[in-house]
């Protein structure tokens, strides 16, 4: 075999992994166009109001400034100094990597590799994992409380409450104390480990819980802004059960390591769930594209710092 030929075998070898994360979100979104009016959506989409567009746009950069803040103090807390001008930069250049490539955290890896110069990698990315586990237990948090809220409230989502539901919440209630109790007991055997010992110095020791907290707050609150802007954007008001119960449920869906930035899994979450908060499958399927695009839009000044930002010398 020459060269040439090994180098293409080569090259295609790594493509086919890259093909594989791509087709679920391409598979998704075409069978959302058939199922949930892919052409009612762009229609809603065609028509979106871009004063609540840019709003999303500015309620999501906000939060990249404030994740980079939570940052900059969880790194502080570590013994590692990083500047909070020199976080945010870095913050969109994450986020820039995250949307453009499958996995979503890779850029949070490059991150905490470009981070690591003046305390090693290991501080480095004890940093960036604590810093968005915050973030995780923050968008959970309010979700267990959402859905053990609506599951006896009969207000609000459409959401048929029979004794089955109720003895369902019951359980899901049983089960979350359950989990905090076995958590706890866990993180009291294992807090003397590195990175619980860690965890527990950047959220909790010495009063970090008092910054964190209200942190965690303002970044929750900012991200469902963003996302039931864009819902209103494109004809679709939400209720406040809807906003605490349902987007954070569409959110989560992002989190599915195979797909680029969320698409599909999201749009089909959306899609399936907009339906409780009494607006079709193709409402859903447009706020959800249209935040995809505004969380594309919000992350491009990483272009700026890239081309910025010459990587430092390893």
């Amino acid at each position: 075999m020459t060269a040439a030929a090994l180098e293409r075998r080569t090259w295609a070898r790594s493509l086919w992994p890259l093909l594989l994360r791509l087709a679920p979100p391409v598979v998704i979104i075409g069978l959302l166009w058939s199922l949930a009016d892919g052409p009612g959506a762009l229609a809603l989409l065609a028509g979106a109001d871009w004063r609540n567009l840019f709003l999303a746009f500015v309620a999501v950069n906000l939060q990249t400034i404030a994740s980079a803040w939570r940052w900059h103090r969880v790194a502080s807390r570590l013994g590692q100094t990083i500047p909070f001008g020199h976080a945010v930069a870095e913050y969109y250049l994450s986020q820039l990597v995250n949307q453009s490539l499958p996995g979503g955290v890779l850029g949070d890896a490059a991150r905490a590799v470009r981070a690591r110069h003046e305390v090693g990698l290991g501080i480095a990315a004890k940093a960036v994992i604590i810093e968005r586990l915050a973030g995780q237990i923050a968008m959970f948090g309010l979700l267990t409380v959402a859905l053990v809220w609506a599951l006896f409230n009969p207000r609000g989502l459409a959401l048929a409450l029979g004794p089955e539901q109720l003895m369902a919440g019951t359980l899901v209630l049983l089960a979350v104390v359950a989990l905090y109790l076995v958590a706890s007991r866990l993180a009291r055997r294992h807090r003397r480990r590195p990175l619980g010992a860690s965890i527990a110095t950047a959220l909790f020791a010495r009063g970090a819980w008092k910054e964190q907290l209200p942190l965690a707050c303002l970044i929750v609150a900012l991200n469902l802004a963003s996302f039931t802007l864009c819902a209103l954007a494109t004809g679709t008001t939400l209720g406040l059960e809807s906003i605490v119960v349902l987007v954070p449920l569409i959110l989560c869906a992002m989190l599915i390591p195979t797909t680029v930035a969320g698409w599909g899994f999201r749009e089909g979450a959306a899609a399936a769930l907009f339906p409780l908060a009494g607006a079709t499958a193709a409402a859903g399927f447009a706020a959800s594209i249209a935040f995809g695009i505004i969380i594309l839009a919000a992350s491009l000044p990483g272009l700026f710092v890239l081309l910025r930002q010459p990587p430092k010398p390893a």
